[in-house]
């Protein structure tokens, strides 16, 4: 059986860390996540929110760096739970519960600077793309044509194997 959740979205509140009476830290935090369907042949975007759970050092890791709005990857499981409310009324919970956590974005595209809007510009949405070979590459060089990449020929005898 297969249980494995992966989202990326932007949370929606700060992550709210707390301790067990163990002292074990849990967080927890929602996603906003976009879901694309159809309806009458237009594509249209709902969001969804959904409720995510961490524990030990993710929960940490997660309160330390990520705030209200940040991007977030969360790799998980689903898990739904039952639970009586101060009231005694019996209510149901289903959340994800996060095993792995990772950035969503760079701090530059925080800062304004957005994926697109660099390639718009002609920049790399990755930041400085690695030189290769030619006279402005630095210390190293590969020998290579300033493309970065050797000429092959299509003659099947100058082939090593």
């Amino acid at each position: 059986m297969l249980n494995k959740a992966i989202l990326m979205g932007r949370l929606t509140r700060d992550p709210e860390l707390r301790y067990t009476q163990s002292n074990i830290p849990v967080v927890s935090f929602t996603v906003a996540v976009d879901r694309n369907y159809r309806s009458r042949n237009e594509q249209q975007t709902s969001t969804d929110f959904i409720n995510c759970v961490a524990w030990r050092s993710t929960a940490e890791f997660i309160s330390k760096w990520f705030t209200k709005g940040k991007m977030i990857v969360v790799v998980g499981s689903i898990q739904t739970r039952s639970y009586q409310d101060r009231d005694g009324n019996n209510r149901y919970a289903t959340e994800v519960v996060a095993d792995e956590v990772m950035f969503g974005e760079s701090k530059r595209d925080e800062a304004g600077s957005g994926r697109f809007a660099d390639a718009q510009q002609g920049g790399s949405p990755y930041g400085q793309q690695p030189s290769f070979g030619g006279a402005s590459s630095g210390a190293y060089s590969s020998g290579l044509p300033e493309s970065g990449f050797d000429e092959i020929s299509d003659d099947d005898e100058e082939l090593p194997f």
